[in-house]
């Protein structure tokens, strides 16, 4: 157990899974001599040499297309798309061949790639830099999507990715590479691809989250907690495929369910999951699933971000909503100044 970032997490999944095997490369734009925008590739290159971790040119179907061949002939490529909205002139590589490689070829071939993808807002960055664009990636069949919250899911998400036989989006948020915690990255789990975790137990309702949103999902539950309320924080970690189970035994237990996410709100993941809540848990809901998002606009200017992401505050505006007149009276005594 060691304290440490989800950037060194990340860095230190990236050196011992290329130590491990020597089949496993990392290339994409200034993830050489720089180390990556965000120093996630740091030292890589100096460690292995420039033929197992190397820059490419600006030119991101490329890159896809070069890791699709290398894929193909037997190697394991992790490739960083340098920003969430860079990655958009790959898609037709990734929509078109990298998810449907398996398919074509009725498995004769897989392709056992990783496109990592910092994504999400948080950092005052500006258009183009911070979008989630995890939704465009979960409606292609062939992909899996997956997204840590904390540094040792980061660790070991991008080990199981690096070992998946099928292709991997892993969707880095990252205003979370700073944060710092206390992670096992030594003790070898069981794979978390697929599985949600949760991270606060509660009774009167559940928070389904996962990236960027899991911290305010916890901040939100201690803020109601203090006013009566037991939530129940359900980190997804997996969008594609999705641990229906988890999800489903909390939402039955509680009774109510709200679904964070920091993409826009029409048709995204938080869509889909309110979807499958709905179906499979109706008789077991005491209010309908609600939805905490991103606005449906355009990513906005730094000074107007704190606006549009999922905060605190708009996450307990939706606990107001959850219809909580059956709970005993005592518990809302905190709200009534007592």
């Amino acid at each position: 157990m060691a304290s440490m970032t989800m950037a060194q997490a990340l860095n230190s999944a990236l050196r011992d899974a290329m130590r491990a095997d020597e089949q496993v490369l990392v290339f994409g734009e200034d993830v050489a001599a720089l180390g990556g925008v965000f120093r996630i590739t740091d030292g890589l290159t100096a460690e292995f040499g420039e033929d197992r971790c190397f820059d490419t040119p600006l030119a991101e179907a490329g890159i896809i297309g070069l890791a699709v061949g290398m894929a193909m002939a037997g190697f394991r490529p992790v490739v960083e798309m340098q920003f969430d909205a860079f990655a958009y002139p790959a898609f037709e590589q990734i929509a078109s061949h990298v998810a449907k490689l398996r398919n074509r070829t009725r498995g004769r071939l897989s392709l056992p790639m990783v496109i990592r993808v910092p994504y999400a807002g948080g950092i005052g960055g500006v258009e183009h830099h911070c979008d989630s664009s995890e939704a465009y990636y979960a409606h292609t069949p062939g992909l899996k999507v997956v997204t840590p919250a904390t540094a040792e899911d980061a660790y070991w998400l991008l080990r199981d990715a690096i070992d998946d036989p099928d292709p991997v989006v892993f969707m880095e948020p990252k205003r979370l590479y700073w944060s710092k915690e206390d992670a096992d990255t030594e003790t070898r789990r069981a794979a978390s691809l697929g599985r949600a975790a949760v991270r606060r137990e509660g009774r009167d309702g559940t928070l389904l989250a996962y990236g960027p949103c899991v911290p305010v999902a916890l901040k939100a539950a201690e803020t109601a907690a203090g006013e009566g309320i037991s939530l129940e924080v359900v980190d997804l970690r997996s969008v594609v495929p999705f641990d229906d189970a988890t999800v489903t035994d909390s939402v039955r237990r509680t009774g109510r369910c709200i679904v964070l996410q920091e993409a826009q709100g029409f048709a995204g993941v938080a869509a889909e999951i309110t979807a499958r809540v709905q179906e499979r848990c109706f008789h077991s809901l005491a209010a309908p699933v609600l939805r905490v998002t991103g606005f449906d606009i355009p990513y906005p200017p730094p000074k107007l971000e704190h606006a549009h992401l999922p905060s605190v505050d708009r996450v307990m505006d939706a606990v107001d909503r959850l219809q909580f007149d059956d709970l005993p009276d005592t518990r809302h005594l905190a709200r009534e100044g007592a």
